[in-house]
């Protein structure tokens, strides 16, 4: 056999960035009033969608820190969702105009819900009131953000090969169905809780939850539909970030403030029970995850209870997991709330000192 002659046979591929690019613009009306703001205090801008996630800006009139109370600080936040990292580049600055210089975009970097990234040393606010970038009492701030949505591997197509002529986005389903709860067009279903109403879609709770399906097509489905469904046992709140997710599949943005985190933990308690009442599994599951952060010697006896009443083995896991610690045993023992786990739950007591004595 003779060997082959000719050009060598050639294959390639490559690494390619499917990004979406885009810019926001925060207008600050009223500066003069806004300068009232305690430091490491922020006012936030409205949530914008690009990439198909949900970004925020916040803006700290006097610094996010007291290290920098004499400059303004500003921060782009990812909205709150869970177990989810984005990475993206990023620009802030004064106006609204990119003007005559190229953008210089910073390097890629990974946003996640619970931090901001951003600039402490904005601008200096006394060399903000002596520029041309305040007018009238008010300034804008331009945000530009380039989302890398994932990276793929491309076979090298040959040259005479067509071009590729179509970009398909990620979906923003999540982000359409939250508009139509916001906007509540074409709603046909209202819901009293605790004295507030709530209007929804029939269809999408249905197809979201068995139990609303149960309760709006089928044999537990109210005698006058058209009237309104009164929801008992339950916070008006609560009813409103179960609807949050179902319509997004995603908790509502959450906040960092030591007391916020307090009423964020009382919160994904009752929402983890009403997630039980309507079926949704995956809203349980996103409690039970939060919920685990918030074990301490104060807490652990009523999440434990918790746990047990709805049936949430990693959550329970947890709670042993912690006391499992002597000095922490020693001290939630103590507690009204261990006593009462004592007396109302005598099971998962048994089951806590099998754990402990193997």
């Amino acid at each position: 056999m003779s060997p082959t002659t000719g050009e060598p046979l050639r294959s390639g591929s490559s690494i390619v960035a499917n990004t979406t690019a885009g810019y926001h613009i925060l207008k600050i009306d009223s500066y003069s009033f806004t300068k009232g703001t305690p430091t490491g205090h922020y006012l936030e801008s409205h949530p914008f969608t690009l990439g198909g996630h949900r970004w925020l800006i916040r803006y700290y009139p006097n610094g996010n820190t007291s290290e920098f109370k004499d400059y303004i600080s500003i921060y782009l936040r990812l909205e709150a969702i869970v177990n989810k990292e984005v990475k993206a580049k990023y620009q802030l600055r004064l106006g609204d105009k990119l003007g005559q210089q190229a953008l210089r975009l910073e390097e890629v970097t990974t946003f996640a819900s619970t931090k901001g990234l951003g600039l402490p040393k904005f601008v200096k606010r006394e060399e903000l009131e002596k520029s041309t970038d305040l007018k009238g009492d008010s300034f804008t701030v331009r945000c530009d953000i380039v989302v890398v949505n994932e990276f793929r591997t491309e076979e090298e197509k040959a040259v005479d090969a067509a071009p590729r002529f179509v970009s398909v986005p990620p979906s923003s389903l999540h982000q359409h169905l939250g508009d139509l709860l916001l906007t509540k067009k074409g709603a046909d279903v209202v819901f009293d809780v605790g004295g507030q109403t709530f209007a929804a879609h029939r269809c999408v709770l249905a197809a979201r939850s068995p139990a609303f399906s149960a309760e709006l097509f089928g044999a537990m489905k109210e005698s006058n539909t058209a009237g309104v469904i009164h929801v008992d046992d339950m916070e008006a709140q609560v009813f409103k970030a179960l609807l949050y997710f179902v319509y997004t599949d995603s908790l509502p943005r959450t906040k960092n403030t030591e007391e916020e985190d307090e009423e964020e933990d009382v919160m994904s308690q009752h929402l983890l029970i009403a997630a039980d009442r309507y079926n949704l599994d995956r809203l349980e599951l996103l409690c039970e995850d939060k919920l685990c952060k918030y074990i301490d010697v104060d807490t652990v006896a009523t999440i434990l209870t918790l746990a047990e009443q709805h049936h949430c083995e990693g959550l329970k896991k947890a709670c042993f997991y912690f006391l499992n610690t002597p000095a922490n045993l020693r001290i939630a023992m103590a507690t009204d709330g261990f006593k009462h786990l004592s007396r109302s739950c005598p099971t998962i007591m048994e089951e806590l000192i099998t754990k402990l004595i193997t």
